[in-house]
């Protein structure tokens, strides 16, 4: 019979053996990326700047650049990676389950999300805005507020739509619309004297008609965006995130910087040499 000393040391190895088993495994996302020669990145084709399929065809947009980012980071060449395409409801699944390497899909991190994925750091930062008419009644958000309720503003119908709305414009009409179209039909006929919009879509539609509409200089309801990888996946989360800091605020800015600058029209704040900024 096995002492009592024996058999707690044959635990103990046996523990570690599958510490260091179950390590190894989370270790080898990044190595298995590498092997295959390519990045597996699954994001959306239909939402602008997102994501969607250029006049050629080819995937483009803001997440299609991030996951660029990705695979240039890990192969020195940001060809080498595949798109998977995919709907909202497939963006944890599709990593949970090993379709993708990588979910990047303006994709808001919540803390029930973060139990079923680990998150990487935000790469953009969405909001509400009021986008308005070049040549409208009113020019900033100080004057629609100020307006009280003779301010109508057109909005995507939703259940909180109007409480929404209200947080920046207490005393506004609102008037929901069943499509982001329909938003901005009412803004150009002089419907509404504001659309509330994501800030990003605001941006890129003013990026498309330059000289029309304005923003109103305010942004409300805040929502982080992050790309999601499969949880145990330890290492390959730290080298995303050391690409995308690195992107962000590093050697790799100018191209994270190109990448904003098309997609929304403003250029991101530039780093400043010295103390890291990011860590205040």
């Amino acid at each position: 019979m096995k002492s009592y000393v024996q058999i707690a040391s044959a635990l103990a190895v046996t523990g570690l053996l599958v510490a260091v088993t179950t390590s190894t495994a989370m270790a080898d996302r990044l190595q298995d990326i590498i092997s295959r020669g390519k990045l597996i990145v699954g994001t959306g084709n239909t939402n602008p700047p997102w994501h969607f399929k250029d006049e050629q065809g080819n995937m483009a947009g803001f997440d299609v650049d991030i996951g660029k980012i990705i695979a240039k980071g890990i192969f020195g060449d940001d060809t080498k990676i595949e798109f998977v395409t995919q709907g909202s409801d497939a963006r944890i699944p599709n990593v949970v389950t090993d379709k993708v390497d990588i979910t990047c899909q303006f994709m808001t991190v919540t803390a029930e999300r973060a139990q079923q994925v680990n998150f990487t750091i935000p790469y953009y930062r969405e909001g509400v805005g009021l986008l308005l008419t070049a040549d409208g009644k009113y020019k900033t958000y100080d004057e629609l507020k100020s307006a009280g309720n003779a301010v109508t503003v057109s909005v995507l119908q939703n259940v909180y739509a109007e409480e929404m709305v209200h947080k920046a414009l207490p005393e506004a009409k609102v008037d929901q619309y069943e499509s982001v179209d329909l938003i901005y039909q009412a803004l150009n006929s002089a419907r509404a004297d504001a659309a509330a919009t994501d800030v990003s879509s605001l941006r890129w539609f003013m990026k498309q008609n330059p000289d029309k509409y304005r923003d109103a200089g305010y942004g409300w309801e805040p929502q982080t965006y992050s790309c999601a990888v499969k949880r145990g996946d330890a290492d390959f989360l730290q080298f995303v995130n050391t690409a995308l800091r690195e992107a962000m605020a590093g050697v790799d800015f100018a191209t994270y910087k190109s990448s904003f600058e098309r997609w929304f029209g403003v250029s991101p704040p530039e780093p400043q040499v010295g103390f890291p900024s990011e860590l205040r």
